[in-house]
């Protein structure tokens, strides 16, 4: 019950924070000094990412229609061709589960969970994506916004994949966490200062340009990096830097998250080999759980606030917090 609790109370600090620009990771970096789960240090690594999974199934909920580039006006008619596939999808899955269940020792954990992941994913192609073929309209906006999306998640998303191991060795400490919480704070008052009285050059998505899309990306880099710095605030301070209004830098800031976070959560899964224990299983698909409810209110609670208020208020909470952090670690040292 303990570590249930734990959990819990870590997936309420990952929905809370994830969406405000006072970093996420830093976060539960900072709760996991403190809070410790019963579980391996290669777990907790993994599910300190993974859990996000959770809060960004939120923001494909809320936005859904703003982010669905497709048109379902007809009533979706399954082609014959179709259903023969998925017939003998059907058949494939249940044999090869039954034969990786029997002969699970040989093939080994890691292999097997592999193979169940790639089953998986062609069953969801056979029984969703043939199945629509026929009633499909794409939405050119929004896909023109996803487009966007993937040139600005780019950056982030190399650096990432050839840099992960070296940053999580070199920058995931309580040092680095309070340093990037200071600095990023102090960068949102004086973006914040800079930017009053000035009427900002974008103030619609669509208005999002390409190049301007890779700038706000390139300040996503700093977060891949740096925990503490909150991707959502590197990527909100280049959008108001470079003139995109509050509201739509956010609200854009939300949608990389989608790509980006289910990418690094992938990677952290591969890497982990999905070879989870019940238990594991369990906590991490409760952290998630916890996480997605809670971000739907966090996020709705941020969309209301920026309509009235500037965000020197988190850039305060994160100098006000990185001061305590430092003190604290200085302190027991």
């Amino acid at each position: 019950m303990i570590e249930i609790l734990k959990v819990i109370f870590l997936g309420i600090v990952e929905g809370v924070t994830e969406w405000l620009p006072v970093s996420s990771t830093g976060h539960m970096i900072l709760v996991d000094e403190f809070i410790k789960l019963d579980v391996s240090a290669e777990f907790m690594k993994m599910f300190l990412v993974v859990i996000q999974l959770g809060a960004i199934l939120a923001v494909v909920l809320i936005y859904w229609h703003k982010i669905f580039p497709f048109d379902v006006k007809n009533k979706v008619k399954i082609r014959p061709q179709a259903k023969n596939m998925q017939a003998k999808v059907m058949i494939l899955t249940v044999a090869t589960a039954a034969i990786l269940f029997l002969f699970g020792d040989i093939f080994g954990n890691i292999l097997i969970n592999y193979l169940i992941v790639i089953i998986m994913l062609i069953s969801f192609a056979v029984f969703v994506v043939f199945d629509f073929t026929d009633s499909l309209k794409v939405k050119p906006q929004i896909m023109t916004l996803w487009f966007k999306i993937l040139v600005a998640t780019l950056p982030a998303a190399i650096i990432g994949i050839l840099f992960d191991d070296v940053f999580d060795r070199l920058f995931y400490n309580y040092q680095t966490v309070a340093i990037m919480l200071i600095l990023f704070g102090v960068f949102f008052i004086v973006v914040e200062n800079l930017n009053k009285g000035k009427s900002p050059r974008i103030t619609r998505l669509a208005d999002i340009t390409y190049k301007d899309a890779l700038i706000i990306g390139g300040f996503q880099v700093i977060a891949a990096v740096f925990p503490g710095t909150s991707r959502s605030g590197a990527t909100i301070v280049g959008g108001l830097l470079f003139g995109v209004s509050r509201f739509v830098a956010t609200e854009f800031t939300f949608f990389m998250a989608i790509p980006v976070m289910f990418g690094a959560s992938l990677l952290k899964l591969l890497k982990f080999g999905f070879a989870f224990t019940l238990y594991e299983g369990f906590i991490l698909l409760l952290g998630m759980f916890v996480a997605f409810v809670v971000s739907i209110f966090a996020i709705k609670f941020l969309l209301n606030y920026l309509k009235k208020n500037d965000f020197k208020a988190f850039g305060w909470y994160r100098i006000i917090l990185g001061i305590l952090v430092l003190a604290y670690f200085l302190l027991i040292a």
